[in-house]
């Protein structure tokens, strides 16, 4: 798949890789905890997500990231074009997303728009970005806690996926963040 653009990951997830519960319960994430890729963690801090996004051009997302960011009183990606990967939503469901039914579909539009660098969001979209190999960066955020089960954005790939690290950081209250650069022609 081509695409002009490259995907850039920002995601929070357990010490033991998972994103969400299986029910897609996030609380272990969002409350009282250093949240990775959380818009806020209620003590003002952000964790450079702010910065992410400022850098970013538009933003794909699953259904699911969609349906939990929805409701939100300040919506996080505010002059941002948001597309979001559903094959139930309707489209015109809400003025401020674009909603496409495939994968290569949202690629299209994106590379049509002329992004350069997107905010792939969601488990299963970042999979699949990955096995399409639209992946250039990850900022993985891990919070201190294990939770056992839940979401991975990561699965069966067609091939090893090499990184380079990039940088790693620690938070008080234990978090850290790590970047990797996906490396290729490896």
């Amino acid at each position: 798949m081509d695409a002009s653009f490259t995907g850039s990951v920002f995601l929070g997830m357990s010490v033991d890789g998972f994103i969400a519960r299986l029910d897609g319960d996030l609380s272990w994430l969002t409350d009282g905890n250093d949240a990775g890729g959380a818009p806020d963690d209620g003590a003002g801090g952000d964790f450079g997500f702010a910065e992410f996004v400022a850098g970013i051009d538009a933003i794909v997302m699953g259904r699911s990231t969609y349906d939990f960011i929805a409701p939100f009183d300040d919506w996080p990606y505010e002059g941002r074009p948001v597309h979001v990967l559903s094959t139930t939503l309707e489209p015109g469901a809400d003025p401020r997303i674009t909603v496409h039914r495939s994968l290569d579909e949202a690629v299209a539009a994106g590379t049509a728009a002329g992004y350069r660098r997107v905010y792939v969001d969601g488990g299963r979209t970042v999979h699949a970005f990955l096995r399409a190999g639209l992946v250039a960066e990850l900022t993985l955020s891990r919070v201190p806690i294990l939770i056992g089960t839940g979401h991975t954005p990561f699965g069966e790939l067609a091939a090893d996926i090499p990184l380079e690290h990039v940088r790693t950081q620690t938070f008080p209250g234990g978090m850290v963040q790590t970047t990797y650069r996906v490396r290729r022609n490896v």
